[in-house]
């Protein structure tokens, strides 16, 4: 299931997938994968994630 909650969160944020990267410590290509729902991150990774785009992690991942 593609990520679309994350991508725009972080399209509202004015963030690139290479400064997201940057921010939380991986790859673009990781952020990338995650967005397309072809990487399953770490909860740590998706915490990162959440802090750098201020959201929760309902927000971001949960899945209904």
């Amino acid at each position: 299931m593609k990520n679309l909650r994350m991508k725009m969160a972080r399209v509202e944020k004015d963030l690139s997938q290479d400064e997201l990267a940057r921010i939380v410590g991986v790859s673009r290509q990781t952020i990338g994968l995650i967005e397309l729902g072809k990487y399953n991150p770490s909860l740590s990774l998706c915490v990162a994630i959440c802090k750098a785009l201020g959201r929760t992690l309902d927000d971001l991942f949960w899945e209904e």
